[in-house]
């Protein structure tokens, strides 16, 4: 199985929060499932680190997942995402996060997450996120 590890997933991870999420992005470490990545979750995790040792070993464990790439279909779904909730009267906060989710639905790869944006954005936009239950 093939999933995409988003930056709040990343943060709690590397923050070693005890939470649901946390302990299945372990497990899919430790079973050596296929984790992916795209760019802007790249970006994220990465801008974030503030000490250079920090940001070369996260970078390194970074460059063994699968990088997803982001083609021109990916940001013109994501405004459709964005308008098509704008329209129900959704505002997401972080338009980031449909451009995440976009590369989600493309690919057909659930999304691990922990960002109340996805929950609209898998309700009315056919996004299929990781169940943790």
């Amino acid at each position: 199985m093939m999933i995409l590890v988003d930056t709040t997933a990343w943060i709690d991870f590397f923050a070693a929060r005890s939470l649901p999420h946390v302990v299945a992005l372990e497990t899919l470490i430790e079973r050596r499932e296929d984790i992916c990545i795209c760019g802007i979750i790249l970006t994220e995790v990465l801008q974030g680190i503030r000490k250079d040792p920090e940001f070369q070993k996260t970078r390194d464990l970074f460059n063994n997942l699968i990088f997803l790439p982001m083609h021109y279909p990916v940001f013109l779904r994501s405004a459709d995402i964005f308008r098509k909730l704008r329209s129900k009267g959704i505002t997401i906060r972080k338009s980031l996060d449909c451009m995440i989710a976009s590369v989600a639905i493309e690919n057909d790869i659930p999304p691990l997450h922990n960002d109340k944006d996805f929950q609209p954005i898998e309700k009315h936009c056919s996004l299929k996120v990781l169940s943790l239950t």
